[in-house]
């Protein structure tokens, strides 16, 4: 019986000392209710309509049902019409999605692709009002827009400073998700400046906070109730929330709204080059001790870089002494700059490093030429290529002195181990012009080896660059 009370007791301790660090734990976690009494009545519900044309159905085991809602989050404007429903037809489309009020006069920040292509554009207040609302511009590369109301007096939020944004700290989001008005859900930041395919300009918040369709374009709060990014998209594979949330930085967001409300557009700085990753074994062929940097793969023969000195072979360390730690990051340095500007440009040339300024122009849309056909010979047994001459008119397509083309590639060669395929124009080896087949069989056999070698060729009307290793043998 003693044994037994002891026991007893001893779990009567434990569960005690659990409840207590329990409620300690719970006295830690953030308390929302206040963030969201002052904010929600900032956030707003957005409805958009649009006419689209009917397509015909593949779905026909619905019978005469109609077909279930939740294909249409897979498919969205893709989504075919129910069974019966006559092809060729236009029909209304309706979408939903979220936004927050930025200035009492009525204007409001969403996403572009919220509004993408609305005919009509319907804002939900807080206090249940609905109001039409004019698309005043849109911004497709940051997935920005301002729309504004007619109306004054309105609830706006706090704007932070995205900046300032810490990896770990609590954030929350107010959104519509699925049509379910004021929805809050909260998380913790996962990563700041992240890149993803497509959106160069922007630097990501990654969060965890739960973001699902009709989220997009609503405000992701810090613990002080401002608003430090809009959320913008999520990773998934299942159609849903997957624990991986992208936000657009309220700094940038804030200057695209200014420039889309003062001009209707924004313009941004253009170098005119294209780019691409330093990997390790082309950081070694130039000479680099890591692979930070935008290596240039070619050049606008017009743009503001061609004009200010630069090559293709360049590689950009830093602009206007902010380092370019990747690829990705040079975009972004050069697109917050106006147009115009001088920008101070830290180069790798020739394993030396040196100073340029050049002056940006304005971002336009734009171009590309692609790559013609056929000649003649020799081969280079040492690369493992068969190459033929370029004709005069490819080459002026290209703006390119030189250059042959690859016919074949010896899938046990050198070239091949570098990426280089049948197609492929070589352009440069190791910063020396290809001016022909035989003079490439002629630089090839002077080539070192065991050491990256930067070979510059065309494909598919682009320029890039691949490292070339040739091993003894």
């Amino acid at each position: 019986m003693k044994r037994t009370t002891r026991h007893l007791s001893l779990w009567m301790l434990l569960a005690t000392a659990l409840l207590a660090w329990q409620t300690a734990m719970a006295r830690d976690l953030p308390d929302f209710t206040e963030l969201v009494d002052q904010a929600a009545p900032g956030v707003v519900n957005i409805s958009t309509s649009r006419m689209v044309e009917r397509q015909a159905s593949p779905f026909h085991n619905f019978g005469d049902q109609e077909v279930p809602e939740i294909f249409r989050h897979f498919f969205g404007d893709r989504m075919p019409a129910p069974p019966g429903g006559e092809p060729g037809r236009s029909e209304e489309r309706q979408s939903l999605g979220s936004g927050f009020i930025i200035d009492e006069a009525g204007y409001i920040m969403t996403n572009a692709h919220v509004v993408e292509g609305a005919d009509e554009i319907l804002v939900r207040l807080n206090d249940r009002r609905e109001l039409q609302a004019e698309l005043v511009g849109a911004d497709t590369k940051t997935d920005v827009a301002v729309l504004k109301v007619d109306a004054e007096g309105l609830p706006t939020l706090n704007l932070g400073d995205s900046d300032d944004l810490q990896v770990g700290e609590w954030v929350a989001a107010i959104g519509s998700p699925f049509g379910f008005d004021h929805s809050v859900t909260a998380g913790i930041v996962s990563a700041i400046d992240r890149t993803l395919p497509r959106d160069a300009y922007v630097p990501f918040i990654q969060t965890d906070v739960a973001i699902n369709p009709g989220n997009s374009g609503g405000p992701l709060f810090n613990l002080d109730g401002e608003v430090v990014g809009i959320n913008s998209q999520i990773f998934t594979r299942s159609g849903g929330f997957m624990g991986l949330s992208f936000a657009i930085p309220i700094n940038v967001a804030l200057n695209v709204a200014d420039q889309l409300r003062d001009d209707g557009r924004v313009s941004r700085g253009w170098l005119g080059v294209m780019i691409q990753p330093v990997s390790r074994d082309l950081a070694e062929s130039f000479g680099m001790d890591n692979t930070e940097g935008a290596l240039i793969a070619d050049l606008d023969p017009e743009g503001p870089a061609a004009r200010g000195g630069l090559r293709a072979g360049d590689v950009i360390l830093s602009v206007n002494g902010e380092a370019v730690e990747s690829s990705s990051t040079l975009p972004r340095l050069i697109g917050r700059v106006s147009p115009g500007s001088e920008v101070e440009l830290t180069l790798l040339r020739d394993g030396e490093r040196r100073e340029e300024t050049v002056t940006l122009g304005d971002w336009p849309e734009g171009p590309a030429s692609a790559a013609s056909r056929q000649s003649e010979e020799p081969a280079s047994a040492r690369l493992g290529v068969a190459v033929e001459p370029l004709q005069d008119a490819e080459r002026r397509e290209l703006g390119i002195e030189g250059g042959v083309r690859v016919r074949e590639v010896d899938p046990r060669g050198a070239a091949v181990q570098a990426g280089i395929r049948a197609g492929d124009i070589l352009v440069s080896i190791d910063q020396n012009m290809v001016e022909g087949p035989d003079q490439l069989a002629e630089l090839v056999a002077e080539l070192p080896e065991d050491r990256a070698i930067p070979v510059r060729l065309y494909r598919d009307g682009r320029s890039l660059f691949v490292a070339l290793r040739l091993t003894g043998g």
